[in-house]
C-alpha cells in the first residue's frame, strides 16, 4: 500500500506519483479497495467522463453518513451528476458571475495590504496563518454575508472535512460529521436570517435564484455554502503558500518575476500544475471501464491524482522543472469537464493579488530556517499549514 499519509509524502509525493505513472499507472489497491489513476489523459477521463464515472457516488466515505435535518435533499457541487447538476450549477451561476469576481478586486487587494501592514516593520510573517489563511477566507466570509471573526471555527470545519477523505486509505476522521452538523446548524441560522431580512451578498442571492419552476431548496443552499466555505478558502490557502514555497525554492524563477512581473499571471498557472492545490477527487464506475489496459469494474470506487497528471511527463515536456514561462500550460488543477472549479477565477484573481502584495512589500524574503515544514491536513489538498519567513523591515504600512 501507497503511504500516502506520512508526512514525506505529504509533502512531496511527486517521487511517488512518477514511479506509478511509469509501472502501474491504473492501479487496484486491495486493503483500500479502490482504483487509482495516475496519468494526465487517464484522470482527465475519470474527471470529466461522468456517464461512466459518477460524481454522485465519488464522495469521501467519512461524508455519507446521515444527512443532518434540513439536508436530505441537499446536494455539492462536486457530488452530483447531470441533469441535476445541470439545474444546479445554472442557478448558482446566477450568483457567481464574473462580473462579481471581478468586483471584488479592490476590496481583495485592501484585505491585503491590511494583512501585511500588521507585520511589515516586524521582517518576519506565518505566510500561512498571517496571511494565506486570512485572506481568503474573509473574503468568502464577506461574499456569503457570514462574519469573518468565526473564521477560527471556519479553519476547523474545514480541516476537518478535508481530512475525512484520508479514511478511504486508513487514515482517522472522526470529526467530520460533527464539523458537518455544526456548519448546517450554523446556516440554518444565517438562512433563516435572510429569509426574514434579505441583503446584499451571495446567501441572500442563492434564496432568491430560480429557473422556471426550479429552485435550490435549502439543503442545496445549506450545501452550496459548506462547499464554498471549505473549497473556496483551503484551495486558495495552499495555492498562496505553494506559490511563494515554489518561488523560495526556484530563486532563479523568482528573480525573474521580480524583474517581470506581468509574468505572474503566467507563474500561478505553473503553480497550479506544479503543486496543485487539490491533488486528487473521488469518481465512482459506473459501468466496467477499460483505462491503460486495466479493467475497472463497474461499481468500483476510483481515485484520480490530479497532483500526478500535472507531473506526466507525456503531457508536460520537462515535467519536474517550475518555469513560470510554461506555454502551453494545460494543467487540469481546477478539474475537467462540467465540474471545472467554480471558484476557479475568485482563487486566481485572489492569488494575483496576494502574490502581487507580497513581492511589493516583503523584500528580501527567505525561509527561517530549514527545518521541515508541516503538511496541511488531509491527502487529497497539498500545503503546508505554517510557513515562518523573514524578510526586510519596512516602515509600517510602506508601499513600493
Amino acid at each position: 500500500m501507497i503511504p500516502f499519509l506520512t508526512p514525506e509524502i505529504l509533502r512531496n509525493p511527486y517521487p511517488i506519483y512518477e514511479m506509478m505513472r511509469a509501472s502501474q499507472p491504473v492501479m487496484y489497491i486491495e486493503p483500500m479497495r479502490f482504483w487509482s489513476v495516475f496519468r494526465f489523459d487517464h484522470v482527465r477521463t475519470v474527471l470529466s467522463d461522468s456517464a461512466r464515472f459518477s460524481s454522485a457516488g465519488g464522495r469521501p466515505p467519512a461524508s455519507q453518513g446521515t444527512p443532518a435535518p434540513g439536508q436530505r435533499d441537499g446536494f455539492s457541487l462536486i457530488t452530483t451528476d447531470p441533469p441535476r447538476h445541470t439545474q444546479l450549477r445554472s442557478l448558482v451561476n446566477q450568483a457567481f458571475t464574473p462580473k462579481a469576481v471581478a468586483a471584488l478586486e479592490p476590496r481583495i487587494a485592501e484585505l491585503a495590504h491590511e494583512l501585511l501592514d500588521r507585520v511589515s516593520g516586524t521582517g518576519k510573517i506565518d505566510l500561512i496563518q498571517d496571511f494565506a489563511y486570512p485572506l481568503p477566507v474573509i473574503v468568502i466570509a464577506e461574499l456569503l454575508g457570514i462574519p469573518s471573526g468565526d473564521r477560527d471555527r471556519f479553519k476547523h470545519w474545514s480541516d476537518e472535512v478535508v481530512a475525512s477523505a484520508d479514511t478511504l486509505i486508513g487514515g482517522s476522521a472522526s470529526g467530520s460529521l460533527q464539523a458537518h452538523r455544526e456548519m448546517n446548524e450554523y446556516f440554518s441560522g444565517i438562512i433563516a436570517e435572510r429569509r426574514k431580512a434579505p441583503k446584499d451578498d451571495l446567501i441572500s442571492a442563492l434564496i432568491a435564484a430560480e429557473e422556471g419552476d426550479f429552485h435550490l431548496s435549502e439543503g442545496d443552499i445549506l450545501s452550496f455554502c459548506a462547499l464554498l466555505l471549505v473549497a473556496g478558502n483551503e484551495t486558495t490557502t495552499n495555492l498562496i503558500g505553494n506559490a511563494v514555497l515554489t518561488l523560495l525554492e526556484h530563486p532563479e524563477e523568482l528573480a525573474k518575476l521580480r524583474s517581470r512581473p506581468e509574468l505572474l499571471p503566467s507563474a500561478i498557472e505553473e503553480v497550479l500544475r506544479f503543486r496543485s492545490p487539490v491533488q486528487a477527487m473521488f469518481r465512482t464506475a459506473n459501468e466496467d471501464v477499460e483505462l491503460g489496459g486495466q479493467v475497472i469494474p463497474a461499481g468500483s470506487r476510483v481515485v484520480a491524482f490530479i497532483g500526478s497528471a500535472n507531473r506526466d511527463e507525456e503531457k508536460f515536456p520537462d515535467a519536474a522543472r517550475f518555469d513560470i514561462e510554461r506555454t502551453p500550460n494545460g494543467h487540469i488543477a481546477f478539474g475537467h469537464g462540467i465540474h471545472f472549479c467554480l471558484g476557479a477565477p475568485l482563487a486566481r484573481l485572489e492569488a494575483r493579488i496576494a502574490l502581487a502584495a507580497v513581492l511589493d512589500r516583503l523584500p528580501e524574503l527567505a525561509r527561517v530556517n530549514d527545518e521541515p515544514l508541516t503538511p496541511a491536513r488531509g491527502f487529497i489538498v497539498h500545503g503546508v499549514s505554517s510557513m515562518p519567513l523573514r524578510f526586510r523591515p519596512q516602515e509600517q504600512g510602506a508601499r513600493r
